[in-house]
């Protein structure tokens, strides 16, 4: 049984038009092809942009849940991607939604979270949030920071009032078999850090070195935290999502910040060639 009115996420290319991307040096955020480059961040209410201090120096499940597990799970559907390791802050305010909160903070704080929109649907596969931190409101709304653990595959819809339930089963990556890992992971941290370095130097900012951002993180967590600067993207982030080789992810997030960063070299040589059109 699927989610109602629900639709896969169409795997894009591995690689984004890096004409649409705008860029900050803190995080990625790409534009769609109808938005024109703008100057200014549009934040949604519910979302908190991931950093890198939203990660642990080693990611762990907290949850020993087997890969073939099959367990019910509230579902909150939002137009956002979380991924594992990366922290989220919600405000509850929607009727249901509190009904929910009422009884996770009676039980074991976990819902999953899944991407939807009106145009692709409700998706499949999503990333659980753990709520680490709550307030209560005075008019019943919560206040909420969530943490994302493990991702799932909804299997089967229990029931849809007044809240989705949904039986799922838990995702992990696959051994990536003879792939240097560690390697991979460290080129993508080091287009990362050219990408902010020539962010910076288009926004008119110093050009200082970038922090270590791969902190430690294994390559696996390190290519969830990646996927998760991929801001204003969120189809693309749901394929980073759904796959299940660490490896392919890495390549996938190397390619984006390839493209992205011969973007940014082509850019950057004509602000100096016309510096007075930046």
């Amino acid at each position: 049984m699927a989610l109602p009115s629900s639709s896969s996420i169409t795997h894009q290319q591995p690689c984004l038009n890096p004409i649409n991307l705008y860029l900050n040096p803190k995080s990625f955020r790409f534009l769609s092809n109808s938005s024109p480059p703008i100057l200014h961040r549009r934040r949604l209410p519910n979302v908190l942009r991931c950093s890198a201090s939203s990660f642990p120096e080693k990611h762990h499940h907290t949850n020993p849940s087997k890969p073939n597990d099959v367990v019910e799970l509230p579902l909150f559907p939002l137009p956002l991607v979380l991924f594992p390791g990366a922290i989220l802050p919600l405000q509850i305010f929607e009727f249901r939604y509190r009904i929910m909160m009422h009884t996770l903070l009676q039980t074991d704080l976990r819902f999953g979270v899944i991407y939807s929109d009106a145009i692709s649907g409700t998706t499949e596969v999503g990333c659980v949030g753990e709520i680490v931190k709550h307030e209560r409101l005075v008019d019943d709304r919560f206040f909420l920071i969530c943490k994302g653990q493990e991702r799932f595959r909804v299997t089967s819809v229990v029931r849809t009032k007044p809240y989705l339930v949904a039986e799922v089963t838990w995702l992990e990556d696959r051994p990536s078999g003879e792939e240097d890992l560690d390697a991979l992971a460290n080129e993508v941290e080091s287009y990362m850090k050219d990408v902010i370095r020539l962010s910076n130097r288009l926004n008119g900012k110093p050009e200082k070195d970038a922090l270590e951002l791969r902190r430690n993180l294994f390559p696996t967590p390190f290519s969830f935290f990646v996927g998760s600067t991929f801001e204003g993207a969120p189809r693309e982030q749901q394929a980073l999502l759904e796959l299940e080789d660490t490896a392919a992810r890495l390549k996938r997030e190397k390619e984006t910040l390839r493209n992205t960063l011969n973007y940014l070299t082509a850019a950057s040589a004509v602000k100096d060639v016309f510096p007075s059109s930046s």
